[in-house]
This record gives structure tokens, C-alpha cells and sequence, in this order.
């Protein structure tokens, strides 16, 4: 899965700016009372300060609960937790996105500590302090740092989960959190409330403005100029699998409320039928001069579909209802048929590559995704349909455990019309994208536009070999040896010495000796998140 850490991002600019204006506002309103000794606030500050200190006091318990959340919460675990953040974003290859969680620290920290400088605010004063500490009080450093990690964490979430339940759950105990470790400053006896607010607005003002300028994209063509497509007139035709997307009345409900509040047509429906996964329907939808045709199902409705609108101009938009979803995954639409919408009528068009695919046995088409022969066939081959309704692409990962003692054959694979080189692997996958479920990298260098086939070849030993090769390709790792080897090129042409089963984006297609792929480039049109703006210079 090539995972996009902006792709569920907040996306309008306006909407961004008008939630920070909130946290500067606060920030700048206690400024000024804070600097000018507004008598409200002042006294307002003292009151609380007392109340909270007598209610800690009297209960030890919670005083000592109150010292851990301090060290938990404190600078040090901040950093160590952005660190984090920012290794897993730099592993998904999101630089522009570690390096905002990074520059949101330093600034978050360094930049309060600067302000504790220039207000030189004394600290709340009691006879028995419940905790020991030294410097100014305004505003909060744990508030702010708590203000900076909770917003990255906010973010985050957002980015990770579709918009439901699970979202606003994690949202909610994010902002708790937040307010909870500013809460714990003042039954301290350490902070005064103006103090808190004050911090949480600055740390926050600070992750979501450097969000702002560092990773999204304020720059961007107003919604209604970026998303038009074939003649402006936003007819969209959607072809839908009746068995995947569940009630179907209820998904037409869905597809034109989207439909008709991003300005396009009521849409023209086709569903799928066993003897018909899309062709005909994509056909008869090009016939009625759309605009754009979304297919909705998994990755052989999908396939079915862009095969037939390829070279068209027409573009394709996605809604994946699938167990794999791996071109949906590889071009970062999301997996929330929610989201999904966003893009399909409020993305951009991308231009993307396909892939013709014959085979000795009869095969005769294309693919998006990836081809093969071998143990991963075999994999395709051996899941239960039952199964993978219920937990989705975890069937395959069972179906794999079950093959993992495949045999190893041998095979000679020739790479635009060269000489052929001989292997023995026990399996071989050629691609067009590069990652599978999960976000594992198999074929880290390949890119759905870039004109290219990436091929991997693996063969380990023993069953324990797959362990090594797991590590070497979730390592992106580039050394390539008898048991991984990788290839590229336009044309791809593999001959196995006996029959051995065959797949293409998942599905399997029997059993042949030969397969030969060869790849078109451009010729289709898929709707993509809108592309982020070019990295702000630091």
C-alpha cells in the first residue's frame, strides 16, 4: 500500500485557517491581559489556583498521580514521542510530514520558553508546595508541549482513519488528553489557569499553522476548477457489484448526495452481473458521453473497467468495496467509501499506466496492478471465498501459510526482447505499483507512471527463508542475490520448464507455462487526492 499520510488530511485551506485563527486569538487575548495585569483575569487566576491547590492537597493520592502524568507528559517524553512520529512518517516516505512534526517541537519548546522570558510571570506561591519547580509560570511548557502533541496526534488520526466513529472516538480522548495534562499544572499548585489556556493555544497554533505552511496545499485551484473532466458537463456514470457494495439503494443514496453537492448530474447507474464484471457496462457508459465513470466494487470490477475506458480520456473514479483494494491503495484513495467520494468528484486526474498480459493458456488482457506465477498464484488460487468475506485480506494471508511450501521451479525471463536469464524461484511477480496489503514494499522502486514493469523474483530455500526475504523487502532493501532478484524493463517474458498457476491483480487465471506482459503508458485516467502543494522552504 503506498500510504499517503496527507491524503485524509484537512483539505481546505479556509477551514484550516479559520481553526487556527481560534488558537491565536486565545493566545493573543491572554497576552495582552497577562502583560497589561488585567485585574479579571488576575484575580480569576488566583481563585482557581487556591480552590484546585486546597482540593489536590487534601488527597496525596492524587498528588502522586499528578507528579507521573508531569514526568509522562514532560519535555523529554514529548520528544522522544515526536521522534517516533517522525521515523514512522519518514518510513512511508512522507518527509515533508517528519520534518513538520520535527520543526513542531522545537518550536513548540524552544518558542515557549522564549515567551516565559518575555513575561516573566511569577508562579503560583503556597505555604507547602505540592511540587518543586523552578523558572516563570506563563504560558504552561506542558500545556504548550501537551497543545503541540495532541494537535500532531489529531492530525495523525485523521490522516490514519476514515471519517466515523473510530475518528471522533480517537479525537475526543486526544483533546481529553490535552486537557487533562493542563488540568494536572494547576492542581499542582504550578500553574494558574490563564497559564494553561495560554499554552494549549500556543503549542496548537504551532502543529496546525506549520501544518498549514509546511504539507498541505493553500495554493491549490479553487474545488470546482480542479475536479473537471471530458466535455465540463459533469455527467458521471457509476458501475457498481451488487455483491460487494452491500444495500445498494442505500450506496445510490450516498453516491448522489456527493454527486449533487460537488455540482455534478444524477448519476447514470450500471451494475455488474457474473457474466459481465464491467466491460459491457463501461462500454455502454462511454455511449452515453460521460464525463467520468466510477467503478465501485473490488479489484475485478475495477480492472474490468479500465481496461475498457483506457485511451478513451475518460476518467475512472474509485470506490473500493474489495478485500484487496491494492490500486486503490497504491494511489492512496482512501478505503472509506465516505473519502472515497471526496475524491471521486473532488479529486484531480491522474495519468497512470497499464499493463497487456497473454498467456499460453488462452489469457488475453490487462492489468493494473500485478502478475504472476507461482507460490503467489497459488495463494490467489487456495482462498476461501467464505472466509475472505468475512475478514477481507486476511483469507489471503491464511491461504498463504498454506502455500508457503510451494515448490520451486524453473523459469527463463526475458526483459525486452533480450536474451533470457534462468531462475529458480518460487515465485515471480511482475508490477505496476509496488506495495501489497499492509503497506509491505515488494517492489519498492516500481511507480503506477513511470512507463516500467518491476519484476521480483524469489526463491528461498526453506520454509525459515521466508523470513529473511520478509526482512529484505520490508527493509526496502536494494542487494539482490539468488533467493530476491528483481528486474525492469518495458517487456516481460517468463517460460516455466511445467504448467504452474497464474494470476493477475489477485484473481487467478488457471494454470500455463508462459506469460508475457508488456507495459502501455498513460492510457488511463483515475481520480486521485488532490496533490499537495510543493514542500515551503525552511
Amino acid at each position: 500500500m503506498s500510504f499517503d499520510l496527507r491524503r485524509a488530511a484537512p483539505a481546505r485551506p479556509v477551514i484550516l485557517l479559520w481553526a487556527l485563527a481560534v488558537p491565536v486569538t486565545i493566545l493573543t487575548i491572554l497576552a495582552v491581559c497577562i502583560g497589561t495585569d488585567v485585574s479579571a483575569v488576575i484575580d480569576l487566576d488566583r481563585d482557581i489556583a487556591r480552590h484546585a491547590y486546597d482540593f489536590a492537597a487534601q488527597r496525596p493520592g492524587l498528588v502522586s498521580f499528578l507528579d507521573v502524568v508531569a514526568v509522562a507528559f514532560g519535555n523529554l517524553a514529548a520528544a522522544i514521542t515526536l521522534v517516533l512520529l517522525a521515523v514512522y512518517s519518514l518510513w512511508r516516505r512522507e518527509r515533508r510530514v517528519a520534518i513538520w512534526i520535527v520543526v513542531s517541537g522545537i518550536i513548540a519548546i524552544g518558542g515557549n520558553a522564549l515567551l516565559k522570558l518575555a513575561f516573566e510571570r511569577e508562579r503560583p506561591v503556597f505555604d507547602k508546595p505540592l511540587h518543586e519547580i523552578g523558572g516563570h509560570s506563563f504560558p504552561s511548557g506542558h500545556s504548550a508541549g501537551a497543545g503541540m502533541l495532541f494537535t500532531v496526534a489529531i492530525l495523525m488520526t485523521i490522516v490514519l482513519t476514515g471519517r466515523g466513529l473510530r475518528r471522533r472516538i480517537g479525537i475526543a480522548v486526544l483533546v481529553l488528553m490535552a486537557l487533562g495534562v493542563g488540568a494536572s499544572r494547576i492542581f499542582l499548585g504550578v500553574h494558574y489557569l490563564s497559564d494553561v489556556i495560554a499554552g494549549l493555544s500556543f503549542g496548537t497554533a504551532v502543529a496546525l499553522g506549520l501544518w498549514i505552511l509546511m504539507v498541505t496545499d493553500a495554493t491549490r485551484l479553487p474545488h470546482e476548477l480542479a475536479v473537471l473532466t471530458g466535455s465540463g458537463r459533469k455527467r458521471v456514470a457509476v458501475i457498481l457489484n451488487p455483491a460487494k457494495v452491500g444495500d445498494v439503494e442505500e450506496f445510490k443514496t450516498r453516491v448522489r448526495f456527493v454527486a449533487e453537492r460537488d455540482g455534478w448530474s444524477e448519476p447514470i447507474w450500471y451494475e455488474t452481473t457474473v457474466e459481465d464484471p464491467g466491460y459491457g457496462q463501461a462500454t455502454a457508459a462511454l455511449h452515453d458521453e460521460v464525463d467520468l465513470i466510477v467503478a465501485a466494487g473490488g479489484d475485478g470490477t475495477v480492472r474490468a473497467v479500465c481496461e475498457e475506458v483506457a485511451r478513451t480520456g475518460v476518467a475512472v473514479g474509485i470506490l473500493p468495496h474489495g478485500a484487496g483494494n491494492l490500486l486503490a491503495r497504491n494511489l492512496s484513495i482512501p478505503l472509506n467509501s465516505r473519502d472515497a467520494l471526496d475524491v471521486v468528484f473532488g479529486g484531480q486526474d491522474r495519468a497512470i499506466d497499464l499493463s497487456t498480459l497473454t498467456t499460453d493458456s488462452g489469457t488475453n488482457t490487462t492489468f493494473l496492478v500485478m502478475a504472476g506465477l507461482g507460490m503467489d498464484a497459488a495463494i490467489m488460487t487456495g482462498v476461501n471465498d467464505q472466509l475472505k468475506s468475512k475478514v477481507g485480506w486476511l483469507a489471503y494471508f491464511v491461504s498463504g501459510v498454506k502455500a508457503a511450501r510451494f515448490p520451486a521451479m524453473k523459469v527463463q525471463i526475458s526483459v525486452d526482447d533480450g536474451e533470457f536469464r534462468k531462475f529458480r524461484a518460487r515465485t515471480v511477480v511482475v508490477g505496476n505499483v509496488g506495495f501489497l496489503q499492509g503497506g509491505i514494499p515488494l517492489l519498492p522502486d516500481a511507480q503506477i507512471d513511470d512507463g516500467m514493469l518491476d519484476v521480483v523474483v524469489l526463491a528461498p530455500k526453506r520454509f525459515i527463508g521466508w523470513l529473511a526475504i520478509i526482512v529484505r523487502v520490508i527493509g526496502r532493501q536494494k542487494r539482490t542475490n539468488e533467493r530476491l532478484d528483481r528486474l525492469t524493463g518495458r517487456k516481460v517474458r517468463i517460460l516455466a520448464e511445467k504448467k504452474m498457476p497464474m494470476q493477475l491483480d489477485g484473481d487467478p487465471v488457471g494454470e500455463g507455462l508462459e506469460i508475457t506482459a508488456e507495459i502501455q503508458p498513460g492510457v488511463l485516467l483515475v481520480r486521485v487526492p488532490l496533490a499537495p502543494a510543493p514542500a515551503t522552504a525552511i
